[in-house]
């Protein structure tokens, strides 16, 4: 019977898709390369396959730029890839993202998952790290007998800090009994007790030759240890399970060693100044014990009958002294009161008072001709200004300029015509000689 949950075959392969995708992910696998192509768009093309099965795989070009090599028929290959569904054809396929050749990317992959697992489980805490000691004295080395990193580790230690002592617990670092070794070891040194950190590590190699480091049971041994480990393994760009378990991870062995080591000229110079302090502090205490030894010297001579004696012949001259001063500045007030009257009584003698009005009566006299003499001069000076305006105001200057006067009967200076009347005689004043006339019309 038909329902409404009939699908188009486009839909049944879309759900098909969404279940794989969601039912297994994100996958690890290993296998054979088969019928790879490489068309122009760039992407890869083959089948991956072993003994029993095969299936198809794709890589998208923005994927297999990042892989380093191109794949070859034949080649085994670990892939990391996403199950899913071609729609097109109705054919499940992988997606790959990422692709290792087989025998490295094993290992990658297991380091990858035992990573995981003992992160997850806290081995990499910081709150489990454990500090160096500030004053190590003994050093233990966990790392083979014969290897380079042995000798570059001693070396160093003895170059920078001879006085260390050095323990070491030879074991493989390299095999399949080296892990088991190398964690028995660990627990060794933690019985004995015998030094104050370990030294874990070897030289430089391969990931495969590096393994035994990222073995779990080195990783859970280096975790329980209770003395400080120091993972030195490989070279600076290798990294370990051991490198992330361990409290501190060095770079080399060698850089291993330098940390455990305080280098014997800072060690030199840390005594000197050392030494500085310590003389600095006994100069202080020495001092401070001169100084209260002072004071107490200083009571005993306060206490001493001599000091007595002594204070009181200070006194005696301090005493002397101020009646010399007090007898001086006696006298000199004496002295001074003299003197004062001397000059009152010279003030009210005759003598004093004749000279002292003669002495008046010169400057006076000298004051009033003075004042005769610029009285003078000023009346004469007024004189002279008056003269000169009279002379400028005279009839005779009138005359001297070319004008004339004219005067009637009565000697009055006619200056209008209502002052004189016809038929009367007038006097007319030249500069040089009188004229008279007689009035005979008036206008």
């Amino acid at each position: 019977m038909l329902n409404n949950s009939i699908l188009s075959v486009k839909d049944l392969n879309q759900m098909v898709k969404d279940l794989l995708s969601d039912a297994i992910g994100q996958i690890w696998l290993v296998g054979e390369i088969s019928n790879f192509s490489r068309p122009s768009s760039g992407h890869w093309y083959f089948t991956l396959k072993d003994d029993a099965a095969q299936v198809r795989c794709a890589m998208f070009r923005n994927s297999n730029f990042r892989t380093g090599f191109t794949p070859q028929n034949g080649q085994q290959v670990l892939v990391r890839a996403m199950v899913t569904l071609y729609e097109a054809r109705g054919e499940y396929q992988l997606v790959i993202d990422k692709m290792q050749l087989a025998g490295a990317g094993l290992l990658q992959q297991k380091f990858e998952q035992l990573k995981q697992k003992l992160s997850d489980e806290g081995l990499f805490d910081p709150i489990y790290k454990k500090s160096l000691p500030e004053n190590i004295r003994t050093v233990g080395i966990i790392t083979s007998a014969t290897g380079a990193a042995l000798h570059d580790i001693c070396q160093i230690l003895k170059r920078r800090d001879p006085s260390l002592q050095v323990i070491i617990y030879p074991t493989q670092v390299q095999g399949t009994e080296a892990a088991g070794q190398i964690a028995k070891m660990i627990q060794i040194a933690n019985v004995r007790q015998e030094c104050d950190v370990l030294i874990v590590g070897r030289g430089g190699g391969s990931l495969e030759d590096l393994w035994s480091f990222n073995e779990e049971v080195v990783a859970r041994a280096i975790f329980a240890s209770q003395l400080p480990i120091v993972s030195a393994v490989g070279h600076e760009i290798d990294f370990t399970i051991a490198d992330f378990v361990a409290d501190v991870r060095a770079a080399t062995p060698s850089a291993a060693a330098e940390l455990v080591s305080h280098d014997n000229k800072e060690q030199i110079r840390r005594i000197l100044i050392q030494e500085q302090h310590l003389s600095m502090a006994m100069d202080y205490y020495l001092t401070r014990q001169r100084e209260i030894l002072n004071t107490w010297f200083h009571r005993l001579q306060a206490e001493h009958p001599q000091a007595k004696l002594s204070q009181q012949l200070n006194r005696l001259i301090t005493y002397r002294h101020a009646l010399y001063e007090n007898i001086q500045q006696y006298l000199l007030k004496l002295t001074n009161q003299y003197n004062r009257l001397d000059r009152k009584l010279l003030s009210v003698s005759p003598e004093y008072h004749i000279t002292f009005y003669g002495q008046t009566l010169y400057q006076k006299q000298q004051q009033l001709i003075n004042m005769i003499k610029q009285k003078l001069a000023m009346s004469q000076h007024q004189f002279v200004l008056q003269t000169s305006q009279l002379n400028n105001l005279s009839p005779l200057a009138t005359l001297e300029r070319g004008y004339s006067i004219t005067t009637n009967q009565h000697d009055d200076v006619i200056c209008n015509s209502q002052q004189v009347k016809v038929g009367e005689c007038i006097t007319t004043k030249l500069k040089e000689g009188i004229l008279v006339s007689q009035i005979t019309e008036v206008k």
